[in-house]
């Protein structure tokens, strides 16, 4: 059976908690690092993540971009969205589509 968690800080990932998901609040990229590899050993087939722990992750959330689990979406933090997830969705609908119609 696959699973659903939400990493980030703990003031953004909190609150998805009360909807049943697993929830992972990391403090920092190593933290973070070693939190996501756990996830997608331990049959995690969709991690939320937030933009500002993605922006420090870049290589490692690239090792899994073509993998089919987990998959990786990014969601604001609370400090905002950084258009980081916008734009991997819009990679995405070019790649599946040929061109870009967002």
């Amino acid at each position: 059976m696959y699973k659903i968690a939400v990493m980030g800080d703990v003031d953004s990932v909190l609150g998805f908690k009360a909807l049943g998901l697993d929830v992972y609040p990391v403090a920092g990229p190593e933290e973070g690092h070693e939190t996501l590899h756990r996830l997608a050993r331990e049959n995690y087939a969709i991690i939320y993540m937030t933009e500002q722990l993605a922006a420090k992750l870049t290589t490692d959330i690239a090792r899994y971009k073509d993998a089919l689990t987990p998959a990786i979406i990014l969601i604001p933090g609370k400090e905002g969205p950084l258009g980081i997830g916008m734009a991997n969705i819009k990679t995405a609908v070019e790649r599946a589509v040929g061109a870009d119609i967002l």
